[in-house]
């Protein structure tokens, strides 16, 4: 009950070991508005309200200028991940489709990891939210397709970890229009309205229908002063001859609100100017060694699964190999096989010859025999020698032309015992062949390297030559965003025949407008980088301070 809401606030970012606490606040709803805890406050004096559970809102309340640079814990970075992907689905951040798309792509990149085709099928994104209903309900696209074109980007992504998608991913949204802006509606002295936008770069006004493009702009290291009195605030521009620009709000709470993110925000614009504290240094310096040793671990991983993937690669070819030789070695033996029957089918069929003209012969002798009888019975008589010499005509033709039968048998079954010899050459060289192939023995994959053996140094050669890659990252930028800007034009080419033009919301118009005007925040909003004088810094809200005591 006691607590104020610092205790709080310590006690939520220790359980979640954040030390960028500075980005951060417990935001609440009261009436038609939010408001932030106050540190030095007790937070139930605050005007929340009083139903247990009491809900707080733990969020952003900065947003830094560039995301890269500046967050230095993981865990920073996925809070601001989880904050803008929220803003983004729930349009409060206005994105365009072809960004949509990339930006999902991201997202589940630091959800799921590299992409696997045997893993990562279709369907396995139809549960997730990644697209604004916006840009899916401005083109005649099916949730098939926008899966299709989103893991067609995320299939690309293949080799990085979570927090590196993530990071790449707040790369993308913090050049969005609306990235880190909250808007106000103000009026200024004539009573017309507007919006007053105040992020981390400085102040803009907007007209009420355009929350893409700043009629004006006042960054951070322009403004001399700001200065609020009763319900009017004035900003004093450090060029004296630049007239003094003047709005009204119409809630005291919205002006409270207007002055903290306006002192937080300056704030942190100089602060960023400043050389670092001995805190934010150590936890640099902390973040580095974590990040170089966690590369180095990502790097003896990749080393360890390209060897287990060759192993593996080394094992199939080598099953194949002995299936095939497995294969070539049963169609051998089939071959031995079939040439010995064939060589039984030959010995049997040589050896019926044999048997046959051994008939035709005895027959020819038999022949030979009745001629001589008939020879010495020839003489009996006339007719009977006629007779019998007719016969013995007969038998002497009968007699050559089984001789004859009996040398064409002979001379088949020399052939067939050349047939057998040669079936029997082929059965020795199918035997011979056989015997080659199966004194073939396979070589056996060579073991994986034993994982629990592995161990590597972490020496200074490692860390000068990752600082050196670090370096080369960084001249490489320039590349990279060409890239992605290359990336987001193919995207919009890809879906833009499908686009429904009837169903553009004003927004959309505006940004199809200022991209072929090629206006936006960052061209109007160019800041100086080097920091103001300390005077200027300590003059700062002198005058605003003074109302809220």
């Amino acid at each position: 009950v006691k607590w104020k809401g610092k205790d709080l606030f310590d006690l939520v970012c220790r359980a979640l070991g954040l030390r960028e606490t500075w980005f951060f606040g417990f935001q609440y709803d009261v009436k038609d508005t939010v408001a932030w805890i106050k540190m030095d406050k007790k937070v139930l004096d605050h005007d929340v309200c009083k139903e247990e559970p009491i809900t707080l809102n733990f969020l952003a309340k900065f947003y830094p200028e560039n995301a890269e640079e500046e967050l230095v814990q993981d865990i920073t970075q996925h809070l601001f991940f989880l904050q803008v992907k929220n803003k983004i689905l729930e349009e409060e951040i206005y994105c365009p489709p072809e960004a949509s798309v990339l930006l999902a792509s991201y997202a589940v990149q630091a959800k799921y990891g590299d992409y696997d085709p045997n893993v990562h099928k279709l369907g396995f994104l139809a549960q997730e939210e990644l697209l604004p209903k916006r840009v899916i309900n401005l083109y005649q696209m099916t949730a098939e397709m926008w899966e299709e074109r989103i893991t067609s980007c995320y299939a690309e992504h293949r080799g990085r970890t979570r927090e590196d998608a993530e990071m790449e991913y707040l790369k993308i949204a913090q050049d969005l229009e609306m990235y880190g802006i909250n808007y106000f509606p103000i009026r200024n002295k004539k009573g017309t309205d507007l919006l007053l936008g105040v992020d981390a770069l400085g102040l803009h006004i907007y007209d009420p229908n355009n929350k893409l493009t700043p009629k004006c702009s006042f960054p951070w290291n322009e403004i001399r002063n700001i200065s609020y009195s009763d319900r009017e605030f004035a900003i004093k521009p450090l060029d004296k001859k630049t007239d003094v620009f003047k709005f009204n709000s119409s809630k005291l709470r919205v002006n409270k609100l207007i002055l903290q993110l306006c002192m937080g925000n300056h704030d942190l614009f100089m602060r960023r100017r400043r050389v670092d504290s001995l805190e934010v240094q150590q936890m640099k310096a902390q973040a580095r060694e974590e990040r170089a040793r966690k590369r180095v671990e990502r790097q003896r991983l990749e080393r360890e699964k390209h060897l287990r993937e060759v192993a593996e690669r080394a094992r199939d070819d080598l099953e194949r190999r002995l299936i095939q030789l497995q294969d070539e070695a049963h169609m051998a033996n089939d071959a031995l096989l079939r040439s010995e029957e064939t060589a039984d089918l030959l010995a049997e069929k040589a050896q019926i010859a044999e048997e046959e003209a051994k008939l035709l012969s005895q027959k020819a002798s038999e022949a030979e025999a009745e001629m001589q009888r008939i020879k010495v019975t020839a003489i009996r008589s006339e007719e009977e020698r006629r007779m019998m010499e007719q016969k013995m005509l007969e038998a002497e033709m009968m007699a050559l032309k089984m001789a004859d039968e009996s040398e064409r048998r002979a001379m088949e079954a020399d052939q067939l015992k050349q047939d057998l010899q040669e079936a029997r050459d082929s059965e020795r060289r199918a035997k011979h062949k056989l015997l080659e192939i199966t004194s073939k023995t396979p070589r056996t994959p060579s073991p994986p390297p034993n994982m629990e053996n592995l161990s590597f140094d972490f020496k200074d050669t490692d860390m000068k030559r990752l600082s050196m890659e670090i370096e080369k990252e960084k001249v490489e930028y320039m590349e990279k965003s060409k890239h992605l800007q290359e990336q987001l034009n193919e995207l919009k080419t890809e879906i833009e025949s499908l686009k429904l033009k009837e169903r553009e919301t004003p927004l959309d118009i505006l940004h199809n407008e200022n991209t072929e005007k090629g206006t936006s925040k960052h061209r109007i909003n160019k800041l100086s980088s080097q920091p103001e004088p300390l005077s200027t810094t300590l003059r700062f809200f002198a005058k605003s301070l003074k109302p809220l005591r």
